[in-house]
């Protein structure tokens, strides 16, 4: 058993990405989660990992979801809050399945590593055979458990899949230290990690990312 597979089925509770997510978080570290919704992630990680937890989300009730389990969140957006952290204030900054969804992604990664010594970041995977075939077949734009949208009311501006994820890593210029791909249930409370083929038969992605000149971590 992978030591990614070990970390997923022992964060009860948590949901499956973010049970792989936690499993890569050091003890005692600095941790900046954007779009942290109601703060599951960071009150496990407060709890059993004694993080030092930030949070930042826009939505007012997830905020104060967040304010009841203790986890310390600044009510804002994402893309104008980092703005204001100095170089390497946290060891860890996560960007969770929001990636889709931000207008200036190349801008929100440099970022992302300018303030954190690594990043984690996580998408659904648009190139998923779910996704391929309903727009093969049906000639529609897909609509999945992950991607519960129609094309009229999506919050996701962005179509990603886990190679372009690797090509983007190449132009910008960041090193990707680690990566997981999954397949999850429809509640996502479930899954498997995916080996074979992730681009085709994962629903999600996660990475753990670098800058080019930093030092490699141990994983």
């Amino acid at each position: 058993m992978s030591g990614e597979e070990t970390a997923a089925q022992t964060t009860a509770g948590l949901r499956f990405d973010l049970s792989v997510i936690a499993g890569w978080i050091r003890p005692g570290s600095k941790v900046l989660d954007l779009g942290c919704g109601n703060g599951e992630l960071l009150s496990y990680l407060k709890e059993h990992k004694e993080v030092v937890a930030t949070g930042i989300e826009v939505d007012e009730e997830r905020v104060a979801a967040c304010i009841h389990r203790g986890v310390p969140v600044i009510q804002g957006d994402l893309n104008e809050e980092i703005e204001d952290y100095p170089d390497k204030a946290f060891d860890y900054v996560i960007l969770s399945r929001t990636l889709q969804q931000v207008y200036e992604p190349d801008r929100l990664i440099r970022n992302l590593l300018r303030i954190g010594r690594r990043a984690v970041v996580s998408f659904p995977n648009f190139g998923h055979i779910g996704c391929r075939l309903q727009l093969l077949l049906g000639g529609y734009a897909p609509k999945t458990a992950q991607l519960p949208y129609e094309w009229y009311n999506t919050p996701n501006i962005r179509i990603i899949s886990i190679k372009d994820f690797h090509r983007f890593a190449r132009e910008i210029g960041f090193t990707i230290e680690a990566e997981v791909a999954i397949n999850t249930d429809s509640e996502d409370k479930r899954g498997r990690i995916v080996r074979l083929l992730p681009n085709l038969f994962a629903t999600y992605g996660i990475f753990l990312i670098a800058p080019r000149t930093g030092n490699a971590a141990t994983m």
